[in-house]
């Protein structure tokens, strides 16, 4: 799929599935913006994109905070011209733990990170979607359509995500496509993160009918799909790149 003359700008950009996603989008064309709270992270992936003869800068930003989504948005446009693809893909994970255990500060962070950011990406880059049709792509997860055990405040928060997208589809319609990705449990760093006396990495991947974990690189096929002309009549859907685990 061609990305040819498009801008994107992906949050999450410094690791795991939003360096692959950054990645391939640089790789089909497109410049890519690669934002991420950790600006060494995000600037080794604009450098792996431009080391491929792609175009990228880094930018540093909390996706959590007004202002710096607004400035994130604002390099974007100044620095590569404008704005063709949002994808929020920014996020944080929870360790398994009862729900009687969570605590109101790793429920606020969790909902912070991983909708809230959504909602400001959506905000401020808004005006420069519109000039140009644009996609917005979320990545959710596929613990909001079947949830696992002890993700109270994770699964809130990526089920947020997928009424987001659907209510951002039907508002934007039809100057603007958004869509979401549901990855199940997939091989990064983060993943770990999630294991608890209740759920391993060998219990999350003996629920998936494919017998194995998603890639980084499923998640970034998935996204310049969604992101291309060839989907141009895609919009509202939560996309399950999940071997199947949500059937």
């Amino acid at each position: 799929m061609d990305s040819d003359g498009r801008v994107v700008l992906v949050t999450g950009a410094g690791s795991g599935m939003g360096k692959a996603i950054a990645r391939e989008f640089g790789s089909t064309g497109a410049a890519v913006a690669c934002a991420d709270i950790d600006r060494r992270a995000a600037t080794e992936t604009k450098r792996a994109i431009q080391s491929a003869d792609g175009d990228a800068i880094a930018v540093e930003a909390d996706v959590s905070e007004s202002e710096d989504v607004q400035e994130m948005i604002e390099r974007t446009v100044s620095e590569l011209g404008g704005l063709d693809v949002l994808h929020n893909n920014a996020g944080i994970p929870q360790r398994a733990t009862p729900v009687e255990d969570v605590s109101e500060e790793t429920w606020d962070q969790l909902i912070d990170v991983n909708l809230k950011s959504a909602f400001l990406g959506t905000k401020h880059a808004l005006p420069h979607l519109r000039e140009r049709n644009g996609v917005i792509l979320n990545t959710a997860s596929t613990a909001a359509i079947r949830p696992r055990t002890g993700l109270s405040a994770y699964v809130a928060s990526k089920g947020g995500m997928v009424a987001l997208t659907k209510q951002l589809a039907k508002e934007l319609a039809p100057d603007v496509r958004v869509n979401a990705i549901c990855p199940v449990a997939t091989e990064t760093p983060m993943l770990d993160e999630f294991s608890g006396a209740d759920l391993s990495v060998g219990d999350m991947e003996s629920t998936i009918p494919m017998e194995q974990l998603a890639t980084p690189q499923d998640v970034a096929t998935a996204a310049v799909f969604l992101a291309s002309d060839e989907a141009d009549m895609i919009t509202g859907t939560a996309l399950e790149v999940d071997g199947g685990r949500d059937i």
